[in-house]
């Protein structure tokens, strides 16, 4: 399916789930772009940041995946955009910081509630190819495995920085990496 033009959507589902609180006057809040082609591993997403506004943006933006979405019927794009203007109209209106918590599953149910076009989810269920994991992360305290991407610096398992710890990062559960293997 073809592309559609973002705007569009963004004005009408502001108006219709947000009452026109991601606008100032006429212009929105944020930047809405498709992605240039790289974005291959998730839908879209939402990013804030100085570093944005520095380089003469507006601060924030949402940027849907024209590979994943292209392909998929035009619900996956309404759907994927809304659930990036939720996290927007959190950040942006209600200024609180928030992944999905409260305030966006609130805010989710009242969108499904509300109409019947597309519906909301958490976690998107578009087929996306899978990467195996370059690197399995261990907890030396645990013992537990975790696949990942790229190693991280003083990443902690959070199971055990929580039960050993008081939730606070503690050098002890800073996690080990090892290179996976073929098999794994």
């Amino acid at each position: 399916m073809p592309l559609v033009p973002l705007l569009p959507l963004f004005h009408r589902f502001n108006r219709e789930h947000f009452s026109g609180s991601l606008v100032q006057g006429s212009q929105p809040l944020l930047a809405v772009r498709w992605s240039d082609g790289r974005l291959r591993k998730t839908a879209g997403f939402y990013r804030r940041g100085p570093l944005l506004a520095a380089a003469g943006g507006q601060g924030s933006e949402i940027v849907l995946s024209r590979p994943l979405l292209e392909p998929l019927p035009q619900s996956a794009t309404e759907s994927t955009l809304c659930h990036e203007m939720i996290h927007a109209w959190i950040d942006l209106v209600l200024h609180v910081r928030e992944g999905h918590g409260p305030h966006f599953h609130a805010r989710m149910a009242a969108i499904n509630a509300a109409q019947n076009e597309f519906q909301l989810s958490v976690r998107h269920q578009f087929p996306v190819p899978i990467t195996p994991p370059r690197w399995w992360a261990v907890c030396p305290c645990c013992g537990r495995r975790s696949p990942y991407r790229r190693r991280m610096k003083k990443a902690a398992c959070r199971q055990c920085c929580d039960r050993h710890h008081g939730g606070s990062w503690h050098a002890s559960c800073v996690l080990v990496y090892e290179p996976a293997s073929l098999e794994d």
